[in-house]
């Protein structure tokens, strides 16, 4: 009986020894495969511009970014390009005598970016400036031969001097022929330097507009490397590639083309209005007080502005932002594969992917985690109708009586036209729907409601002729 309990007890003591050993050599597995992220197939270099070269290095994350493609939907996003003006007809009346009144599709995914570009009918009726390829190329190659054609030497590394000459040159050009510089859509060039892999910021209208930002004494105590530079003495510009952290990199990155911008003067320079702040009306002002419009509007005969898709702006004044939150956080969020952590490089809408993007913060269950976004986003799109509702009625009343250029009244209704309709487009070219700062998109659109009622009772008050008529 002795003899069969010191032979279970061998039995028992090497199994259990054997699976140690193999437990062992699993998690020793697994730590060799979490140091080995990457395999060096092929040099990368700054001019490696093909995505499927850097997946020959990076094939997880390649295969994420390919994945862009997908179509899938929440309510109020997703990748199908159907035409908004179908949609929502009262668009072609906001953007009477513009481009967009035109065309004016549903984005896609960073795949389709610069094969939307070349479809467009913004495009083939109306002649653009190489000022668009901006953000929907991988263009630095580009900017850097137009920078070195200039005259600035070759360097190693980003060259900025080089592309931001470049970019100059390649503002003023017409669309059609820097088209022929480029052939991909944004690559992973354009977010990670080649050699050390690290975030860096590459887009010369960012570069220079979150320094005018940081100048601009604004306040943003979540940006805490701006705040580190404004007490530290302003001695050069602030650059993000140099001062920012990393998990602000993991949000500016993302900003150099999420953003409200313009095309500067006669050049068409790309151009972040961000000198007075990042909120709604500050860059309405900043935009008063430079004069620029983007189009007169055929029906008000307004000076009118397009805003384009201000979702930087918006994030930073939400509550995530103020904890901390990056864009990555909830529209890369890491995965694991094996025992590797990687981002998810598909860039889709949280609510697809809401136990990695929301559920490692959020201890709801998902349904009720996408309830409470729907919830903002219904109330947020209510709002937003009856704020073109109001715009369209100002536009309608103006019309009516446009043709007495005498009156003063014309002219602030026109004022109040621009303000109203620039604040009601600041909310609806984000395309969170209100999601990125929920209280900020409320208090805009009701802004904009008060602006647009304000302009038709102007219209509606006692005749004020200008000193001009009356005489």
């Amino acid at each position: 009986m002795r003899s069969i309990t010191y032979l279970l007890t061998a039995i028992v003591a090497g199994v259990g020894t054997a699976a140690a050993m193999w437990l062992w050599q699993n998690i020793q597995s697994r730590q060799r495969e979490a140091e080995q992220v990457a395999v060096r197939v092929v040099a990368l270099t700054e001019d490696t511009v093909d995505p499927a070269e850097w997946g020959k290095n990076f094939p997880r994350e390649y295969d994420f970014y390919r994945r862009t493609v997908d179509t899938e939907r929440t309510n109020f996003g997703g990748n199908e390009a159907f035409q908004k003006l179908d949609a929502n007809p009262r668009l072609r009346r906001l953007f009477a005598g513009y481009a967009f009144s035109i065309d004016y599709r549903e984005e896609r995914g960073h795949a389709f970016m610069l094969a939307d570009q070349d479809e467009t009918e913004r495009v083939h009726q109306f002649k653009q400036p190489g000022s668009c390829l901006h953000c929907h190329a991988s263009v630095l190659p580009a900017y850097r031969e137009l920078g070195k054609q200039a005259g600035i030497p070759d360097a190693p590394g980003f060259n900025r001097e080089q592309v931001m000459k470049g970019f100059e040159i390649a503002c003023a050009m017409p669309l059609s022929e820097l088209r022929t510089k480029v052939q991909h859509p944004v690559s992973c060039l354009d977010c990670h330097d080649p050699d050390s892999l690290a975030l860096r910021v590459t887009r010369p209208g960012f570069l220079n507009g979150i320094a005018a930002f940081a100048a601009s004494d604004v306040a943003a105590p979540h940006l805490g490397s701006i705040v580190q530079w404004r007490k530290g003495g302003r001695e050069q510009p602030y650059d993000p590639n140099a001062l920012a952290t990393r998990q602000e990199m993991r949000s500016f990155v993302c900003g150099q083309c999420h953003v409200e911008y313009y095309f500067q003067g006669d050049s068409k320079l790309v151009t972040y209005p961000w000198a007075k702040g990042l909120q709604g009306d500050q860059i309405l002002a900043y935009y008063d007080e430079t004069g620029f419009r983007d189009w007169i509007h055929k029906d008000s005969g307004a000076p009118v502005l397009k805003a384009q898709h201000p979702e930087f702006e918006l994030w930073n004044q939400g509550t995530h932002a103020r904890s901390g939150v990056a864009c990555a956080d909830c529209h890369m969020p890491y995965v694991r594969d094996g025992a590797v952590k990687v981002s998810d490089h598909q860039v889709r809408s949280p609510l697809l992917n809401a136990a990695k993007a929301c559920q490692t913060c959020h201890r709801q269950s998902e349904p009720e985690l996408r309830a409470r976004v729907e919830t903002l986003q219904q109330r947020t799109h209510t709002l937003m109708d009856r704020a073109e509702i109001a715009v369209v009625a100002l536009i309608d009343d103006i019309a009516a009586v446009k043709d007495n250029t005498d009156n003063e009244q014309l002219a602030t209704a026109r004022r109040l036209h621009r303000e109203s309709q620039f604040l009601l487009d600041f909310i609806a070219a984000d395309n969170s729907m209100g999601f990125h700062a929920p209280q900020e998109a409320a208090r805009v659109l009701g802004t904009a409601i008060d602006l647009a009622r304000q302009g038709q009772l102007e219209l509606r008050a006692p005749l004020r002729k200008s000193p001009t008529a009356a005489e």
